[in-house]
Parts: structure tokens; sequence; C-alpha cells
């Protein structure tokens, strides 16, 4: 049995490599113009799991943002010119040493980094309007996660995820043939649309699946170009729409989920019950 311990002490080891590997060179962290026109305002209709992602997000003008593992800020910056506060957590103090130089080279504003662990948020209850967490929740405990994120979620409160997917046991083994990055650490794993479900509580209200294995095979290969990446993608995604029941074999899942408000009770007094009996 993992502790919960040596779960988190693994995942501050693959942050600080994936830290190692991030250039801290201001140039390199500016955001480019293609970079912020692709994510303001992406359609429904997109083939990029990130894009839909950002689709879903919607207006947030005014709104606080958790964004629930921000590793090195590359989504921070982007949500912050959304006109939301925002508040990027994340586990690994190199990551957002990252992240900040990056918000300040972009001169993004409205932004609090915060560290700490995705299992017990350091937030009051009901305080966040948005969870914003790409690829984080398959790197944890699902059960913390779950209860954490729907304690600080306000009623009627938004949570959107994107995560790594594996129904298929077919698929698994296939994927298995192919190289490993080096940042995976040795407790995080895909999910499975049970997982999802599990985690949602209240059910999803809008999800889509993205990704077979042409595109999933394309992003491991190092003699892929970008181009060859992106015309993946839109084949899958082409060969979703036409064959729905190929979302079992798909490597990405992008959903939302909604805290329900709670049901108003009303209690009447007894006095009022009988006296409209007589």
């Amino acid at each position: 049995m993992v502790s919960l311990n040596e779960r988190e002490q693994a995942e501050k080891r693959r942050s600080s490599f994936e830290a190692s590997e991030t250039s801290r060179a201001a140039t390199h962290l500016v955001r480019s113009p293609e970079t912020v026109a692709r994510y303001s305002a992406p359609s429904g209709t997109t083939a990029f799991p990130l894009e839909y992602a950002f689709h879903l997000l919607g207006d947030v003008d005014g709104k606080t943002i958790l964004e629930y593992g921000c590793g090195d800020g590359l989504n921070t910056a982007i949500l912050a010119d959304r006109g939301a506060k925002v508040i990027a957590l994340d586990i690994s103090d190199e990551l957002l040493a990252i992240a900040r130089t990056r918000l300040e080279v972009n001169g993004c504003e409205g932004v609090d980094l915060l560290i700490g662990s995705a299992h017990a948020l350091p937030l009051q209850d009901e305080s966040i309007d948005i969870i914003f967490g790409m690829a984080i929740l398959h790197h944890l405990d699902l059960d913390l996660a779950s209860r954490e994120t729907w304690r600080v979620l306000k009623n009627g409160g938004r949570a959107i995820f994107e995560e790594p997917l594996r129904n298929s046991k077919l698929v698994d083994r296939v994927r298995k043939l192919f190289p490993v990055r080096a940042d995976v650490s040795p407790f995080e794993h895909p999910l499975t649309e049970e997982q999802i479900e599990e985690f949602a509580i209240t059910g999803t209200r809008r999800a889509r699946s993205f990704q077979l294995l042409l595109s999933s095979i394309a992003q491991t290969l190092p003699f892929w170009t970008r181009r060859a990446i992106k015309v993946s993608a839109r084949i899958d995604s082409f060969l979703l729409r036409l064959f729905p029941s190929l979302a079992y074999y798909a490597t990405v899942k992008v959903f939302e989920m909604v805290k329900e408000e709670k049901p108003l009770i009303v209690v009447i007094p007894s006095i009022f019950l009988l006296s409209s009996a007589v």
C-alpha cells in the first residue's frame, strides 16, 4: 500500500526533473501571438483537448479560478488574460519559481501562486468558482482529490479537467511498446471512464474524448513533426465524430462537472400543520 507521503515525494522528484528540463530563459517563456490567439476563444469542435478545455472555461470575468496543479505556469499565463482572479497551486517550489518568471515576463496580473498539496488544499470551503486542472488527477489519490475539489468549490461552481484515458487493454499494450517519458512518476496512471465517473460524484455535464492511437503514438516519436501531430489529431477527431463507439479507445478525456446547488429545505412548524388539519 502506497502512503500519501510516498506518492507526494515521488511527485516532487518528478517535478524537480521537469523543472530542470524547462528553460528559464525569459525569451523562452514569452507567449507567442499564435498561442494567445489559439486559446482565447477556441471552438467547441476543436480537435485538440487543451483548446476544448479552454472552450469549456467560457466567460470567467470576475470569477476566482483555482488552477489545480499549475506546473511551470504555461496555462496560468493564458488564464491570467481571462479577467479572473487566478490561484495557481502546485506541490513543487521549483516549478512555481518558473511560473513566477513566466508571469512576470508576460506582464500577467491577478495571479496568486500557492505551494501546497492537492490532497489538502490550503483554501477555505466554498471559496472557488472554477477549478481548472490539466493532467493532474492521474497523479493523485482520487478519493482525497475528489473530496478536496468539492470542498473548495462554491455551490454551482464548475471543475474542468483534462486527463489521460486508458479503457482498452489492447491500447495499453500497444502504448507500452513506445518510449516512456523521463518525467513520469512511478504512481501516476491513465484513468478509466469508471474512475472519472466516480470522481465526478454528481456526474459530468460536458465531456469529449480525444486522440486515438495514431495521435497518441505521434506524440511519443521524436521524428514526427508538429504538423504531423496536428494532422493526426484532426484525423482522430474526425473518426471519433464518425464512429462514436471509438471513444472507448481514446487516450485523452476532457470533462466538466458542476457542484449542484444545495436544495432549499423549508421547515414548517407543526402548529401550522395542525391548524390546516382542523
